[in-house]
């Protein structure tokens, strides 16, 4: 026989947040959907480890879903699917709603880059005979984390003539990895007297990628000859097409199940592939919106957004310039209508790390998608703070469609904090809240996500994006 509940448990249900662990809210049904989601998700993390990747992987899914590219002047109808690539590094879809583009229309923004180790325009050398890659790092580090971990090597190389190379190496189980090395605890008290930001210093992110000497005694760097050889047999490249090129390095992880109770998905790239992922697959499945569907996947949003493939370009206005001229009104009439959801990711409170966070308003891995109203650093610096009005009807949004979520802040008032790609939309006259994944351990080589999270946020942007 079930208990009656009390008047108080009533009343507290009916007034009071519900701060339950959102795997108790949900089915059983809906937790085996979280699940199957974040298979084809971890597939998505393998394939797709940098932005060019993310393009060319978009792309092909979008092809297969009916996605053509657009073309301005192009004649539209709803239900037409369309989509445009910037520079290979950045990509936005569209699916054309039922409603006129002059109401507005519903925008979920992401970013596909992450952070790495980039490397240097000269950045082959031997030293002792050893050979090495100098690197520059990318986005927001710490910088000791990046020592003897397996990497990969992602990128392009333009050729002298012009002609492009794609490089890959570390992801196939018979390819080797690179690493960047650290000294032994033995010998290692002078550098841990060092700051923590500086127990690696930039310049000794270097990384190992080979040993063995070109077999002749009349020359010097046996062992860089050597690399340039086995290079320039299979990519046909010479050192100075390396002045061209955009080389990466990443981990060679493969996404993988986290904890016995496999609840998590550990990966490189969470931040921000995470929500990526689930804008994308949710304007894949969109078919007849009432409002135009638009998610945008964008470039350089870990180092500022700034660069013609960051959303603090024109790139995203002259689309939506575009598109609106196709239904003969001005894109600046569709952007004041619009709505976007910025999809970036929250910190995870971290019970190991507590004292950063403040509990009450923070984001928990398990509790659904965080809707984070600001972002920025202290006093709310460099954020969009979203209004009152559409943090409302984001709210009801998320309810009506049985979306578990929640909010969160980007750590304590005092404590750093950080910033998305919202304010750069918002300024474009377009009401924008950010809403993402919880992710543990944000920036590292290895991130960790909840997979009830992740399905949440593909409910949450499918939801947006079919109104």
């Amino acid at each position: 026989m079930s208990k009656e509940k009390s008047e108080a448990k009533l009343l507290q249900e009916k007034l009071c947040v519900n701060k339950k662990n959102g795997l108790l809210r949900a089915s059983d049904e809906v937790i085996n959907d979280c699940n199957a989601y974040c298979e084809d998700y971890k597939s998505f993390l393998d394939a797709a480890k940098t932005e060019r990747e993310a393009v060319e992987y978009t792309v092909a899914a979008a092809e297969k879903k009916g996605f053509v590219p657009f073309k301005q002047g192009m004649e539209l109808k709803s239900g037409d699917k369309v989509y445009t690539v910037n520079r290979e590094k950045a990509v936005i879809l569209a699916v054309i709603g039922e409603k006129p583009v002059e109401e507005g229309v519903h925008i979920a923004a992401a970013h596909i880059d992450s952070p790495r180790l980039d490397l240097k325009q000269n950045p082959l050398y031997e030293d002792n005979d050893t050979a090495f890659f100098k690197t520059h790092y990318y986005g927001g580090i710490k910088k000791y984390q990046w020592t003897t971990v397996p990497l990969s090597l992602h990128g392009v190389v333009v050729k002298a003539d012009g002609s492009k190379v794609k490089i890959c190496v570390g992801e196939d189980e018979n390819d080797p990895v690179f690493c960047v090395t650290d000294l032994l605890p033995h010998l290692a008290s002078d550098q841990m007297k060092r700051s923590s930001s500086e127990l690696i210093k930039g310049e000794e992110l270097n990384i190992l990628i080979g040993s063995r000497p070109y077999r002749d005694d009349e020359i010097s760097d046996k062992v860089k000859l050597n690399i340039m050889a086995i290079l320039n047999e299979k990519y046909g490249i010479t050192e100075e097409d390396f002045l061209s090129a955009e080389l990466e390095a990443v981990p060679a992880f493969k996404a993988k199940d986290i904890g016995f109770d496999r609840s998590m998905v550990g990966s490189y790239g969470h931040d921000d592939r995470v929500c990526a992922y689930t804008a994308l697959s949710a304007v894949l499945e969109c078919e007849k919106p009432a409002k135009t569907a638009v998610v945008i996947l964008t470039d350089k949003e870990e180092t500022g957004s700034d660069g013609n493939t960051g959303l603090r370009s024109a790139y995203l206005k002259y689309f939506i310039a575009d598109l609106a001229e196709c239904f003969g009104t001005e894109g600046r009439k569709v952007l004041s209508k619009s709505e976007c959801l910025s999809a970036d990711v929250n910190a995870a409170f971290d019970p190991t790390f507590p004292d950063v966070c403040e509990r009450r308003n923070t984001a928990y891995i398990n509790k659904g998608v965080c809707v984070t109203k600001y972002t920025g650093a202290r006093g709310k610096s460099g954020t969009s703070d979203a209004s009152a009005e559409f943090m409302g009807r984001v709210r009801a949004l998320l309810d009506k469609n049985e979306v578990i979520w929640q909010t969160g802040e980007l750590g304590k008032v005092d404590a750093g904090g950080g910033g998305t790609v919202a304010a750069y939309i918002a300024n474009l006259d377009v009401d924008t809240i950010d809403v993402g994944v919880p992710v543990l351990s944000m920036h590292a080589p290895y991130e960790i996500v909840a997979k009830l999270d992740v399905y949440m946020a593909y409910k949450a942007f499918a939801a947006f994006l079919s109104e």
